[in-house]
Formats: C-alpha cells, structure tokens, sequence
C-alpha cells in the first residue's frame, strides 16, 4: 500500500466517523474532509472545487425545485382527496408510496420517480400526523430497488449491460434484470412495509424560525364561485378537504344568516366564514374552487412588473388600523391591498371579514404588490412575522408541473436528453411559468445538501486516483478464491454495495465488473451471475446520504442524520444479499 492509498483510506475513514457520530454538521464534515485531502496531497488544488460542477449536484438541486413545483401547485392535493380520501393508516399510505416508487423506478430514472411522490409524502404526513421522515426513506430505497427490474431503472444496469458487450460481444437486454430485480423489489418492499419503524422520527432540517409560526385560528371569507365542486353537496364534505385543520363556523346565504351544520347543502354564492390554519385554508380554498372575499387575480401588468404574495403581520398599539375595519378603509381601493384573514387570540371572529374592527394585537394575512406591501406596513405601524409560505390566495397553475415532469422524463427516456439537462431545464420552466415564485427557489435548494455532495465529490474520487480501487479488487481476487460458488457470488456483492458510497454507481460498476468477469473465469465460471451482481451491489446503496442522489435527496426534508441510513438500510442490505444470491444462481446458472 503506498503512502497516497493510505492517506486515502485514512481521511475518508476519519470523515465516516464524524458523520457517524453527528457531533458536527454534514456539510462542515463534507468540507472539512475536503480541506484535509486538500492538505495532505491527495486532492489537486485545481480539482478541490470539481465536485460544485458535478451531475449529480445540479440533478438534486434541481429535482428539489421540480418537486416544490408539484407541491406548490395543489394537484397533490386534489388527488388525494379525489382518489384516497378515506387512505388514513400509516402503513397504508407508505404501502402505496413505495410500491408506486418502486415500480416507476423500473422504467423511469428512480430521482424522476421519487420527486413525484415526494409532495404525496409531505401530504399523507400530514393527514396522519406524523413527520415525512416515516415515509421518505424507505421511498428512496424503494426507488432503489425498483430501479434493479429493467435495463433503463438504473445507471448501473446500464453501464454493466455495456461492460458486458465489451467482455462477451452480447450485451443484456432490457428483462434480463427482471426475474432477479422484480423478486428484489417485492421482498424488499415487504421488508420497508414492516421495518420502517428502524428509523427515528425526525423534524425536516428545513424548518427554521419562518416555519416554526404556528397559528391555527385565522378567520377568513370565501364565496361559492357557480363552477365550484362543493355546490349541491354537504358541507361536511367541503371541511374533509381541509384535513381537520380548518371549520366552517358561519354560513351566508342571500342576507341570511345559517348554522354550519354539517348537512348543510352548499350553494353557489354562499358566503363561508372559515376557520383554521394557513394552509388547511388554503386547501380548501384551492380544491373547492372558492373565492378569498377581497382576492383579485394580478392584472397583467401587475404581474410584469412585481409579485403578487400575502404576509402575516401584527398590527401594532397605535396602528391607524385600531378600531376600522376593511370596508371602511376601503384597503384595496385606496392601497391596493387585500385583508385575506384575521386571527385574534382568545377570541372566535363571527363576522363578516370586511366588517371586523380590528384591534391591536391581531394577526393579519394581507395580498399586494410585492413592491406596496414594505410601505403599507411601516405607514400603518404593522409587525411583518418571520416570513413563510402562504399560498392562500395565490395562483395556481395545476398542470404546468406535470407536463413539465412528465417533459422531463419522457426526454431522458428516449435517451434526447441526459438526465442533468432535463432536469435542469425542468426547474427552470418552473421558474418561467411561474409555479414556483422566484425567491422560493432557493429556499427550495437544500444548500448544505448540496455543499456536501460537492465536497465529498473530490474526496471519494481519492480512491479511483491513488488506486485504493484497485487494491481493494486485488484483496477480493485473494479472498475469493477459496470460497464455494455462493460465497464468492455474495463477495463481489457486498464489495459493490460497500465501494458504491465512495465511487458513484456507475464507477462501481466500472471498477469491479471486469473483477468480476475475470474472478469468474479463474474459477471457470460463467460471468453473468457476477456482472448481475456488481449491478445489484451498485445499485442497492442503503448505508449512507451520499452514494445515491435518491438518498441525498430526502436527506433534508427527512431530517435523517448519517447514522439513520444504516439502522434501515443495513437489514435490508442483507435481505438484499440473502434473497440476490441464490435467485442469481437459479436465473444465471454459473456452469
């Protein structure tokens, strides 16, 4: 072993037990483990910063601003409510997240296929009152092992279908992978639907002050537009639509006032005085077709020239809005600014929005300009909250996002684009049709997620560069040669799965497929069942955040720190290998 090689194994050894023990953050490790083999020599100076022009960097950042583009636009959200309204168990909901995962990951790149789910997650957390860190995991590893079925599910089928070609002139065709990978991906399934308790619940990384406000009792105005859903049914039906996060408490209909009973039949032009919280509202809202009283739709002007957002305030002792009310103040007339809802703590509002005199201390959901609302609340001395996302009142564009994904895939499958260009050119329609406002993209970006990917990027190419790779094959040829046919087929598996963390998929793919074939022909072997297995290894990376875009990927809206990934993935690491070995040599006889 040279003095390169251990440098190596040393600095990615020591950069494994700080992620392990969590004391410091991931990106601070990533970069310090950066800076060290920087240090050390074993990273060019000109190749330290290689890792921020990475592929994978710009396919995450940009699958993140893809799926916040889905979940923005609340067609998530309609169809749940439309297909599983009644879909409340736990275990259900994960049951059809990973197998719906799973098998788009076999004919569409296993990313593409989580960012889909990924808002249908965030749903389902909330219905059942449970963080997204249940879900989101083991939807990655069912991305992963979904991808294991056909030839296109991953880059590894891929590339070993190439080495193949190369070693034999016969390359596997598209179903070679799926004896083997289907009975994967079912047991593995099975094994998610029950394990998945292994992992801790965990609050998302993202949440920060802005998120951290919580107030539930805004009181708010819609009318029953005449193409709304909600007409002709009970109104118990319209408050399902809000999850339990929103009530209506009065009902206005032609000058009279009714009881909110829940047989109460909806019709068009009511007025609902509704109840709850920003984004139970919003729901609502959104999915009944309602009407905010005192919303507008930005003119075209408008929308050139600024944003159209709503903010929460406080509304200060002294505040000329103490004592008036909407109407009299005539908000939008006179300032071009819509009051969207009230909250005043200890006490129910049962007025009409527009009549309520407000006092000091309320909290208020108000719509402008982007540029008109910094002067409006220092002119009437209201207190903006920490910022966060409220969609009430906004526009949606429900079908921008799936025919910009659905463009997206379908370029990367038929192979017009790679898979960092679609996905890039997907989060930039995002951006140009408007689902996404632009300040939100980059809170969308999971900064340190990314940070660390580039980071670690140059750090594990140490192995390839110093050749750590190529004694670690040589430590395998040894270890191999006195082990029956199943240990050696299990050998060259586990060494896939445990290089793949350090060598992207593809460059284990690369790196121990002609180890294998050659392993197989010194012991008179066919190299089939062996290259399936460097393709099953490369793929199935359940131990660690970074071997996988699919695992970084749920990395911060999880909340999963490093050493949640092999409380999970290592059992199943070894279901894996339990179940690939003899299906391997049934399917790929080895004489």
């Amino acid at each position: 072993m040279t003095a390169e090689q251990s440098l190596s194994f040393l600095v990615i050894g020591t950069m494994m037990v700080f992620f392990i023990w969590d004391r410091f953050r991931y990106d601070v490790v990533a970069c310090s483990a950066l800076m060290l083999a920087v240090a050390v020599g074993i990273v060019p100076f000109d190749n330290a910063f290689d890792g921020f022009s990475d592929d994978i960097v710009i396919i995450v950042g940009s699958a993140l601003i893809v799926s916040a583009g889905v979940a923005r636009s609340g067609v998530v959200d309609a169809a749940i409510q439309r297909f599983l309204p009644e879909l409340n168990s736990v275990r259900a909901q994960l049951a059809l997240l990973v197998v719906t995962v799973t098998v788009l990951s076999s004919f569409i790149k296993n990313i593409g296929a989580l960012a889909i789910m990924i808002p249908v997650a965030f749903q389902f957390a909330r219905r059942s009152n449970v963080q997204p860190s249940v879900f989101l995991m083991p939807m990655a590893f069912g991305a992963l092992i979904g991808g294991l079925m056909t030839q296109v599910g991953t880059s590894p089928n891929v590339v070993v279908s190439r080495v193949r070609q190369d070693l034999t002139g016969e390359s596997f065709s598209m179903f070679d992978f799926t004896p083997v990978g289907a009975s994967l991906a079912l047991v593995g399934a099975i094994f998610l639907l029950f394990a998945y308790r292994l992992v801790p619940e965990r609050k998302s990384q993202q949440v920060s002050v802005q998120q951290a406000i919580e107030i539930t009792d805004y009181t708010s105005e819609a009318m029953v537009t005449p193409g709304s859903p909600a007409i002709g049914k009970a109104l118990s039906s319209l408050v399902r639509l809000g999850d339990g996060g929103a009530v209506v408490i009065a009902i206005f209909r032609r000058g009279t006032h009714l009881a909110p009973l829940p047989d109460v039949v909806i019709e068009a032009d009511d007025i609902l005085l509704l109840e709850g919280g920003p984004a139970a509202l919003d729901r609502i809202v959104s999915q009944a077709k309602l009407k905010i009283s005192g919303d507008r739709s930005p003119t075209s002007a408008e929308t050139a020239r600024t944003e159209i957002e709503a903010i929460e305030a406080v509304i200060a002792s002294g505040s000329p809005l103490v004592g008036m009310s909407a109407e009299r103040l005539a908000l939008f007339h006179n300032h071009n600014i819509n009051l969207l809802a009230v909250s005043r703590q200890g006490e129910r509002l049962k007025q009409r929005l527009g009549s309520i005199r407000l006092r000091a201390g309320d909290i208020v959901v108000l719509q402008g300009a982007r540029a008109d609302l910094p002067a409006f609340l220092q002119d009437f001395s209201c207190l903006p909250l920490a910022q966060r996302d409220i969609l009430l009142g906004t526009i949606r564009r429900a079908p921008v996002p799936l025919l910009v994904l659905a463009a997206a895939m379908g370029a990367t499958a038929v192979g017009i684009l790679p898979v960092q260009v679609a996905f890039f050119a997907a989060a930039l329609a995002m951006v140009v049709f408007r689902v996404i406002p632009l300040r939100e993209v980059y809170r969308a970006v999971d900064g340190p997620i990314l940070v660390m990917l580039a980071a670690l990027i140059p750090v594990s190419d140490t192995l390839r560069t110093t050749g750590g790779s190529d004694l670690i094959a040589s430590w395998l040829s040894g270890m191999a040669v006195d082990l029956p046919p199943a240990g050696a087929l299990a050998l060259i598996l586990v060494a896939a799965m445990a290089v793949t963390p350090f060598l992207n998929n593809a460059a284990t793919v690369l790196v121990m497929a002609p180890i294998a074939a050659s392993f197989a022909s010194a012991l008179d072997y066919r190299p089939d069942a062996f290259l399936m297995a460097v393709a099953i290894g490369a793929g199935s990376d359940f131990l660690t955040p970074i071997g996988h875009q699919c695992n970084t990927l749920v990395m911060g809206p999880g909340g999963y720190r490093f050493s949640d990934y092999p409380r999970l993935g290592l059992p199943l690491s070894i279901v894996i290998v339990l179940v690939a070995v003899p299906m391997l040599m049934w399917v790929w006889p080895l004489r």
